[in-house]
């Protein structure tokens, strides 16, 4: 793929190169539809009803437990809930781990231009290693970061470890955070990051309007923009 909107990395006066930090759940993983059919897998199992993938994209959020409790109309305990969690994961593990269209040459296009590329999420660090290498884009990412522990509510805590870990070199204006959920974008401005969202993931475009940020249909798109709005020195709106 042609990467045009970048800057060529031969002109006078380059500046620090490009960060972009990758979300993985439905941004560089196409995986709406296993979540989907892993959670209608479940919910039955506690008293539910399948669901649709618009009723998906319209009430997902973290922390997952209360996901289901506004699914299920009631609180899970904690032995409930673990088994539940347990099992969705044992049925999205069983998925094939697919990427976006074009996410593999997207990402070897733009490390070949000098963009720096990295992934945070707030999947089990371990799984989530385990599915970027079956998807063979670990070496195109500088560092890989999952949930060390229990869930949690915001990724805005790890974006901040997860930009220390990067280094001095990283400028947070020069930073690009792609993802598929209104968090990344609070993450984003947690750092001083720019957020840009897209609408093919686990989140539906309705719920993404209301971070007040770029919003695209692809993550090519994304990475477009993000470059576009880095190149011009204004920062997405808040």
């Amino acid at each position: 793929m042609e990467l045009d909107f970048l800057p060529n990395r031969t002109t006078k006066a380059t500046p620090a190169p490009i960060t972009i930090i990758w979300d993985w759940n439905g941004t560089l993983r196409a995986d709406l539809d296993d979540h989907v059919a892993a959670l209608n897998a479940t919910l039955p199992g506690l008293g539910g009803e399948p669901i649709s993938v618009e009723t998906y994209q319209a009430l997902h959020r973290m922390p997952i437990r209360d996901f289901y409790a506004d699914l299920l109309g009631r609180q899970l305990g904690d032995e409930e809930w673990h088994a539940a969690d347990d099992a969705f994961l044992a049925e999205l593990a069983r998925r094939t781990v697919r990427l976006q269209r074009g996410a593999r040459q997207l990402m070897m296009g733009l490390r070949a231009r000098g963009v720096r590329q990295s992934l945070l999420s707030l999947a089990p660090h371990e799984r989530l290693v385990g599915e970027v290498a079956k998807a063979g884009i670990t070496g195109l990412l500088e560092r890989i970061d999952g949930r060390p522990g229990a869930a949690v509510a915001s990724k805005a805590p790890a974006m901040i470890e997860h930009l220390r870990a990067l280094g001095p070199g990283v400028d947070p204006a020069r930073t690009l955070v792609i993802g598929d959920s209104v968090d990344d974008a609070v993450a984003a401005h947690a750092v001083g990051a720019v957020p840009v969202l897209h609408t093919a993931g686990l989140h539906g475009a309705t719920r993404l309007a209301t971070a007040g940020v770029p919003l695209v249909d692809t993550i090519q798109d994304a990475v477009a923009t993000g470059i576009a709005i880095i190149a011009s020195g204004q920062l997405a709106a808040a």
